[in-house]
């Protein structure tokens, strides 16, 4: 029995797949090219963040990164360059996290150093008493 080919379907579904991934291209253009709001919200709630754990004085450099990188994407984004003000942002929130991070560690440092001259202080009271 010979088999019996519809070339005219083959190629409608070739059509057809073109056609869904060029719609998927164009849709992905659409949506990288939307002002990325929500991103520099998010960087400033971040940096917000990094100031009240202590980022000014703890991690300045990277806390003044983060301002700076948000200020440029703000600009970024009246300047309607929206790849670059969501990269900025990004950035932004990256350095704005490190700062928080390393303000709260140092913060954790300096805690557990006064526990341990506490700790120091009450062994040689307690030597002193005992002798």
């Amino acid at each position: 029995m010979m088999e019996t080919t519809y070339p005219l379907k083959s190629n409608h579904a070739v059509l057809w797949i073109g056609a869904v991934v060029s719609a998927s291209i164009l849709m992905a253009g659409c949506v990288s090219n939307q002002a990325p709001t929500a991103q520099i919200a998010v960087s400033k709630a971040a940096v917000s963040n990094a100031m009240s754990s202590g980022g000014n004085e703890y991690a300045p450099t990277q806390l003044k990164s983060a301002m700076d990188k948000l200020d440029a994407a703000e600009k970024a984004m009246a300047d309607k360059n929206y790849d670059l003000a969501r990269q900025l942002a990004e950035q932004a929130e990256v350095d704005a996290k490190l700062a928080g991070a390393m303000a709260r560690s140092m913060k954790a440092q300096k805690a557990a150093a006064a526990v341990q001259e506490d700790i120091r202080v009450l062994r040689h009271e307690i030597e002193r008493t005992t002798k």
